[in-house]
């Protein structure tokens, strides 16, 4: 039987600019090489996670999970973009992903964002409140499954408020908050 999470000494806390190259090698283990063909990477493409909505998931010192959340825009103003959440493949099914998303979203509600889009597993997404993008509504940068295409409205109202193709916000110059 596989521990709960609370068996587990995890500590949930903010991405560290060192935090990087440990969080490059969990996305390669997790996802493989062929998540930089996937429509929701060009839309991260560029752009810089949000520090203040970017945690990581550790046990001991060992980096185990990370959850990035980038912004942009489309027709009606900004949102955000939350992916990848990533757990080490060894410690799957101990709830370190739930534990992720719930404090990424707390921070970005505190934070006073309106409206975070993900592509990904509706069952999954969908005990956080997570539903299917009505069709049309929100246009990504190449194909998606409609199903797999999800919203969560933080602030009420906000989903009535955009629509049309979303753009990432690309970086800017000068430092990268977490590397």
């Amino acid at each position: 039987m596989t521990p709960a999470v609370t068996a587990l000494p995890l500590v949930i806390r903010p991405e560290h600019p060192d935090d990087g190259p440990a969080i490059e090698r969990l996305h390669a283990r997790a996802f493989g090489p062929g998540r930089f063909a996937r429509t929701a990477y060009r839309l991260r493409e560029g752009t810089v996670p949000l520090a203040d909505l970017c945690l990581t998931a550790l046990v001991g010192t060992y980096l185990v999970g990370s959850v990035r959340i980038g912004p942009a825009e489309a027709a009606g103003g900004s949102l955000l973009v939350l992916g990848p959440l990533t757990v080490d493949p060894s410690f799957s099914d101990r709830g370190i992903g739930s534990a992720l998303m719930q404090a990424s979203l707390d921070a970005a509600r505190s934070a006073g964002h309106g409206l975070v889009v993900l592509v990904g597993d509706a069952p999954y997404y969908r005990r956080f409140g997570f539903e299917p993008v009505p069709p049309g509504r929100l246009v990504l940068p190449g194909p998606v499954d409609p199903a797999r295409f999800l919203w969560l409205e933080l602030r009420e109202g906000v989903k009535a408020a955009r629509s049309g193709a979303i753009r990432p916000v690309r970086k800017r110059s000068g430092p990268d908050p977490i590397g």
